[in-house]
C-alpha cells in the first residue's frame, strides 16, 4: 500500500494541507534533523492554515535547559490550554530523528526513533484537523501520511505484548516474519518505505530485500556476529561486491525504525532517525523493483509501503 501523500525536503517554516484530513489509525511520519544550537522547534496538527487557526496538537521540543524537554498543548478559541511536558527529550540538538504520530480514537500516540514517547488525549476532534505545520530550528527530510491497517496483517491481540511497546493499542497490527509485500507500482525517486520492529534478543542476523522478478536490487543485511551491515545486489543469480562500511545501528533486543528512501541515483537508509548508509543503484529501471521481503531474527510491528 502506497503512502497517501508525501512532502520531501520542505522549506521551513512549512505549512501543508492533508488530503482528506485525519482519520482513526492514520499515521504521520516526520523525519528530519534538529539544527545544532537549536532553542526550539514545533510540529503542529491544526484546523486550517490561517495564522490564528486552532491547533489540535502542538509538539514543541525545547532546549533552554539540559537535556531538553518536549511540551505538548492545544490552541483553541485564541488561547493555549494547559501544557503537558515530557522530560529527557529524545530530540537531540544536532541529531536526526523520526517522529511518528498515530491517530487513535481517544489519543495521539507519539513515538520517536522507534520508541514510545507519550500519549496526548484529544482536546479537539481529530476529524477537524486538515493541516500540518513545522517551524523553528529544524530541517525536515520528508513528511508522509499512511493508514496503519494493511491487508493480510493479523490483529494485535493474537500476539503477546512486545518489549519496547508496553502501552495499550500499539502497534495496531503485527506482520508475520518472514514477510513479503508488494510495492504497488514499483519503486521511483521519492518513494519511502518505513519498517518498525524489534531485534531478537539472541539475534545472529536479519535481512531486508527490495526485489524484482529475477533478482534483488537491495539486500540489506545486519549481521550481529560481525557487527556490520552488509549491502549487496543479486543480478542473474550472481551476487555483486559487498559493501560493509558504516556503523552498526541495530542492537539485540531493541526496537528500531528503518527508513529506506529511494532517490534518483541511490537508496538513502535512515535508522532511528540517523542516516547510516547510502547505496547506489545497481539495477534499473526502478519500477521493476516491486517486492519487499523481510526475514531473520526479528519481529515486526509495522511496515509502511
Amino acid at each position: 500500500m502506497a503512502f497517501h501523500q508525501q512532502f520531501h525536503n520542505p522549506q521551513i517554516p512549512f505549512t501543508g494541507s492533508m488530503h482528506g484530513g485525519l482519520q482513526h489509525e492514520k499515521i504521520i511520519t516526520v523525519t528530519g534533523r534538529v539544527l545544532p544550537g537549536a532553542d526550539r522547534f514545533h510540529v503542529n496538527l491544526q484546523c486550517g492554515s490561517k495564522a490564528n487557526a486552532d491547533i489540535a496538537l502542538h509538539i514543541n521540543p525545547r532546549y533552554d535547559s539540559y537535556p531538553g524537554y518536549v511540551v505538548t498543548n492545544t490552541f483553541q478559541y485564541g488561547s493555549w490550554g494547559s501544557e503537558e511536558r515530557k522530560q529527557n527529550s529524545p530530540f537531540t540538538a544536532g541529531s536526526s530523528f523520526s517522529l511518528m504520530i498515530t491517530v487513535r480514537h481517544d489519543v495521539y500516540q507519539l513515538s520517536v526513533n522507534g520508541s514510545h514517547l507519550m500519549d496526548y488525549r484529544h482536546r479537539i476532534p481529530f476529524n477537524m484537523v486538515d493541516t500540518i505545520s513545522v517551524a523553528g530550528k529544524v530541517e525536515v527530510f520528508f513528511i508522509a501520511f499512511q493508514n496503519s491497517f494493511m491487508p493480510g496483517f493479523l490483529p494485535q491481540q493474537a500476539f503477546p505484548p512486545q518489549p519496547g511497546f508496553p502501552y495499550p493499542g500499539f502497534p495496531p497490527v503485527m506482520p508475520a516474519v518472514p514477510y513479503k509485500g508488494v510495492i504497488s507500482g514499483g519503486l521511483h525517486s521519492g518513494r519511502t518505505i518505513i519498517i518498525q520492529g524489534i531485534v531478537s534478543p539472541n539475534a545472529s542476523r536479519f535481512h531486508v530485500n527490495l526485489s524484482f522478478h529475477s533478482g534483488i536490487a537491495l539486500h540489506y543485511n545486519p549481521r550481529f556476529s560481525e557487527n556490520t551491515v552488509v549491502r549487496n545486489t543479486k543480478l542473474r543469480e550472481q551476487w555483486g561486491s559487498e559493501e560493509r562500511s558504516g556503523g552498526m545501528p541495530f542492537y539485540r533486543g531493541q526496537p528500531f525504525t528503518l527508513t529506506i528512501c529511494c532517490e534518483a541515483d541511490m537508496f538513502r537508509i535512515v535508522v532511528n532517525g540517523n542516516q547510516t548508509h547510502d547505496y547506489k543503484h545497481r539495477h534499473t529501471p526502478l519500477q521493476q523493483v516491486d517486492i519487499l521481503e523481510i526475514d531473520g531474527d526479528l519481529s515486526l510491528t509495522s511496515v509502511l509501503l
